[in-house]
């Protein structure tokens, strides 16, 4: 199951079904869970754990020391829940003491080549980065996220569950859970209805959310204003989680 060209550091726990591939190095402080399969020429560093049956491939880096300045060899963290594929030449760091000292991701994720995510990063489910996608440090993504090629997220900013952003999108604002968004700057275009819809949400729930784009987004209204009057609506989950996304927000919203 482990190759004899990889290097496990005796520090590492791997449970017995645990795949490395040639050339691959595990460091110490390093917990790979049942299932997960490590391909060839990976890194692997500490203190990581990685929960069950993800799929790390050649060239990807996990765990290493963030690429901020201030950091400066203190004990830090990455976590990560199961079934993640982790295409070629990912990288992702670990946290910063200056924050969570944690960086978290979540499960059923795909990071697609070259994808990065920056230190003290929170990463949902079901969220899929497309090729050379990147994150800054401080990021935080929702659930069922879709970052397109190339899209690059500024640091702080937040992601709301099912926003799908465009490739090349530059994002220096939060997005607004369930939004569509593209450019460079990014602007919003409108409510991801047929991502909603492939995930089983109900008519009623999307008509909802359509209505609530236009109060917040097209009648001009502030976002006090448009708060307010969201607040006046039926209470749907779908709802509230779209003004919960408006109202947490720290750098503003794309609109």
């Amino acid at each position: 199951m482990i190759h004899p060209t990889a290097l496990v550091d005796p520090g590492a726990q791997l449970a017995a079904d645990v795949e490395v591939g040639p050339y691959s190095i595990i460091g110490p402080d390093v917990v790979l869970g049942s299932g997960c399969k490590i391909g060839p020429h990976v890194v692997i560093k500490g203190p990581s754990v990685l929960g069950e049956r993800n799929r790390i491939f050649q060239f990807a880096s996990v765990g290493e020391d963030c690429q901020d300045k201030k950091y400066k060899g203190e004990p830090t963290r990455l976590e990560m829940g199961d079934d993640n594929v982790i295409r070629e030449g990912v990288t992702i760091h670990r946290g910063t003491v200056q924050d969570r000292q944690l960086t978290r991701i979540g499960s059923r994720n795909l990071f697609m080549a070259y994808s990065h995510v920056a230190h003290d990063c929170i990463v949902g489910d079901d969220c899929i980065m497309a090729n050379q996608a990147t994150l800054a440090g401080h990021v935080t993504l929702g659930d069922f996220v879709i970052l397109g090629g190339l899209s690059a997220v500024h640091q702080f900013s937040r992601v709301g569950s099912h926003a799908m952003c465009g490739g090349g999108s530059i994002i220096l604002k939060d997005i607004p859970a369930y939004t569509m968004i593209s450019g460079h700057p990014a602007e919003t275009h409108g409510i991801n209805y047929e991502g909603l819809k492939r995930r089983g949400f109900s008519k009623e729930a999307m008509q909802s959310l359509r209505n609530a784009y236009k109060i917040v987004f097209r009648k001009g209204l502030t976002l006090q204003e448009a708060i307010a009057q969201l607040e006046a609506e039926e209470p749907l989950e779908e709802l509230q989680v779209f003004i919960d996304s408006i109202k947490n927000s720290q750098r503003g919203i794309t609109r």
